[in-house]
């Protein structure tokens, strides 16, 4: 059994990293998950929240935002649009769009067609803000 995980993470506009890890914690579709080496394959898709990985006991935070997980021979490939490291993450832009995310959903019904993009926008500054948080504690 190998003693760690090839992790790949994209998004379309970069490779976000390229690293030998010891775990991974992802948020699935269906909720969160967990990989060590040795793993079964295994496919899953990714909604906004929170990506973890370990290297050596030092755990790394990044935020994302939609796309694809898959493990196969220990080799972890991360689809994403987007990949935000938590030093990197910019909390004052966070906090402005979950101040215009919040307006906007006061002003929209469920039933409107914007109701789920303000929804998703305020999700994703949350899980920014969240991320971002766990950098500062370092």
């Amino acid at each position: 059994m190998a003693e760690s995980l090839k992790l790949t993470l994209v998004t379309p506009y970069k490779k976000v990293l390229e690293e030998d890890v010891d775990e991974i914690t992802a948020t699935g579709s269906l909720g969160e998950f967990g990989i060590l080496p040795g793993h079964a394959p295994f496919l899953s898709s990714l909604k906004i929240g929170e990506f973890t990985y370990k290297i050596g006991g030092k755990v790394e935070h990044l935020a994302v935002n939609w796309g694809y997980f898959e493990i196969e021979d220990d080799k972890v490939t991360v689809l994403v649009e987007t990949a935000e490291m938590a030093q990197e993450i910019d909390v004052e832009r966070a906090k402005a769009a979950e101040k215009r995310a919040e307006e906007a959903l006061k002003k929209l019904s469920p039933e409107d067609k914007s109701y789920k993009v303000m929804e998703a926008a305020l999700e994703r500054a949350l899980i920014r803000m969240q991320v971002a948080s766990k950098a500062a504690r370092k």
